[in-house]
């Protein structure tokens, strides 16, 4: 039966330290600031719902340095809404609630909201991930970094049985990176592994079609972001005649209204959407994407932005719910030290949750 009811909410940060230093074409990463939001409501005793909002670090439209102010006076204005336990209804509250500029905000909540009125256990969306243990494929993350480390980590992930590699590529010289594709390519034929890279636009626009077309010899399945967003008539153009699909990430940060957003998919034509729920507005944002997306025949995938295992049970529910025919990027559970204990497990390439494990939830206090 549904009712209404209010919460109390609360925000705590939470220093998420790397396992190794995760380069990327932005610079090195060695830890991440996140933040656990948590809801109660006297309506559901003795339970909570928690969340995770973690800005991504020169990338994220929240990652400013009032993003504690702004987030306390959102959680102070939500505890005076009257909330519906239909879940359908306070996706749309939130998505109402003024936070296009902070998208991992919102994505927090909506987590947040949805496990306290799925009973505090962790459920956030009806999924057979979460319901049934059904496994989602995932791709192994190759970081960028000295030659070495990076042939080791290639060499780890296909010892461990995944058959999708995505590596990261712009940051050490472009032929050192070729090289390391080559020796996989020399082994595995593209039938065997998938090769994904990602830019994250680091190619100059000028060079990148010739960078392309010495990928496109290696049987690349797809390039991440080539050039930086915002150079729409110049990736326009490599979408129409990259040898090598191309899929926009950075491209749909910060547009949130869906007719914009129609209009940069059918300007650019891209094969495929790397979606981030909590850089693009959180869940009713991102399925909007998606919609339009299979409309015009574009494939798509969703990834993490380096979550905790609280934020990535979130976006691999979500991802279940929309039954997915790609591997995801959902491998990020291992990066840190210090992650949050939870029944997420990648086995065999592929991502699990494994209901005999339990979640443990930093003390508050």
């Amino acid at each position: 039966m549904t009712q209404t009811f209010k919460v109390k909410a609360a925000i705590k940060p939470y220093i998420l330290d790397f396992a190794f230093d995760a380069g990327t074409s932005r610079g090195v990463l060695k830890d991440k600031q996140t933040h656990f939001i948590r809801v109660q409501s006297p309506v559901f005793p003795e339970i909570y719902g928690i969340g995770e909002a973690g800005p991504l670090k020169g990338l994220s439209p929240d990652d400013r340095p009032d993003f504690m102010d702004r987030a306390m006076e959102v959680l102070g204005e939500l505890e005076n809404i009257p909330f519906s336990t239909e879940p359908t209804k306070i996706l749309q509250i939130l998505s109402e609630a003024g936070l296009e500029e902070f998208p991992s905000l919102r994505f927090g909540l909506e987590t947040a909201m949805l496990d306290l009125v799925n009973g505090g256990i962790r459920k956030i969306l009806p999924n057979r991930f979460y319901e049934y243990g059904t496994e989602i494929p995932i791709n192994g993350l190759i970081w960028m970094g000295e030659k070495p480390f990076m042939k080791q980590q290639i060499e780890q992930k296909l010892q461990q049985g995944f058959d999708c590699i995505k590596m990261k590529i712009g940051a050490i010289d472009f032929e050192s990176e070729l090289a390391l594709l080559e020796s996989i390519r020399e082994k595995y034929s593209k039938e065997q592994i998938t090769l994904r890279v990602d830019a994250n636009g680091a190619f100059n626009p000028n060079e990148a079609m010739g960078k392309l077309n010495r990928l496109a010899k290696l049987g690349i399945h797809s390039i991440e972001q080539p050039i930086g967003p915002g150079n729409g008539k110049a990736m326009a153009e490599l979408c129409r005649t990259s040898p090598i699909p191309i899929a926009l990430d950075e491209e749909l940060i910060g547009i949130h209204d869906i007719q914009e957003k129609k209009a940069l998919l059918e300007d650019l034509k891209p094969a495929y959407l790397i979606l981030k729920p909590s850089l693009v507005g959180g869940i009713l944002a991102t399925k909007e994407w998606i919609s339009l997306a299979e409309d015009l025949g574009i494939g798509w995938w969703m990834t993490s932005a380096l979550e905790s295992n609280i934020g990535l049970n979130a976006i691999a529910q979500l991802t279940s719910s929309l039954n997915p025919v790609l591997p995801q990027g959902l491998g990020t559970g291992m990066l840190y030290r210090n992650n949050v204990s939870s029944p997420l497990v990648i086995s065999t390439g592929k991502l699990k949750y494994d209901k005999h494990k339990s979640w443990s939830i930093p003390d508050w206090d």
